[in-house]
C-alpha cells in the first residue's frame, strides 16, 4: 500500500468456534495488509491516502444462510459473502469504506476438512478472496475467474501458503 495509507479493520465475532478476537485481528491484519500491498505494487491498485475501512463478520451457517437467501436468493450457507460499499472495477480507487465480508464457520470448517488443509489456511484464502471481491474482482466468467485466482495464488504465496487452485478448473 502507498505510504501513509491504512485499512482499518473492524471485526465482529457473532458465533462460537472461531479463534479468539485477538488472534483473528492479528491474522486479518496480516492478510489484508499483505493483499493490499501486493495489489498496490503489482496490480496498480490505488488506495485512498486517508485510508479506508473494512468490516469483517465471523458468523455461523445459519446467519450466512439467511443473508445469502435475502441478498442473493440462495437458501444455503456459503463460505464467504462480500458486500462492496461501492461497485468497483478492478484497479479503481475505492472510497473510505470498502465494504463488509462475512464468513460461515461451519462451512469453512467442512471445506478445510474436505480439502485436508488447516482451517487457518482456508480462512486466510477466504479473507483474500473476499477482499478481492470488495475491489471489483469476480469469477463469473472464466477469464475473470482466471485473473482473480491468479491474484489469490500470488497473494497466498506472499503469505507462504500453497496454491489452493492447483489441479482445478477456474470457478
Amino acid at each position: 500500500m502507498p505510504a501513509g495509507s491504512t485499512i482499518d479493520i473492524q471485526i465482529a465475532v457473532e458465533a462460537p468456534g472461531w479463534p479468539d478476537k485477538g488472534e483473528l485481528e492479528a491474522r486479518c491484519g496480516t492478510v489484508i495488509s499483505t493483499a493490499a500491498g501486493y495489489l498496490a505494487r503489482h496490480a496498480g491498485q490505488p488506495f485512498p491516502d486517508s485510508g479506508c475501512e473494512l468490516s469483517l463478520l465471523f458468523a455461523d451457517d445459519r446467519a450466512v444462510r439467511e443473508i445469502n437467501n435475502q441478498w442473493r436468493a440462495q437458501d444455503k450457507p456459503t463460505n464467504v459473502l462480500s458486500f462492496p460499499a461501492t461497485p468497483l472495477e478492478p484497479g479503481q480507487m475505492p472510497g473510505p469504506m470498502l465494504g463488509d465480508v462475512l464468513f460461515a464457520r461451519e462451512t469453512v470448517a467442512r471445506e478445510s476438512q474436505a480439502m485436508d488443509i488447516p482451517f487457518d489456511n482456508h480462512l486466510t484464502h477466504l479473507l483474500v478472496h473476499g477482499f478481492l471481491h470488495l475491489l471489483g474482482y469476480d469469477h463469473i466468467d472464466d477469464d475473470d475467474a482466471e485473473a482473480m485466482e491468479a491474484l489469490e495464488t500470488r497473494i497466498l504465496a506472499a503469505l507462504d501458503l500453497s496454491d489452493p487452485y492447483e489441479n482445478t478448473f477456474p470457478a
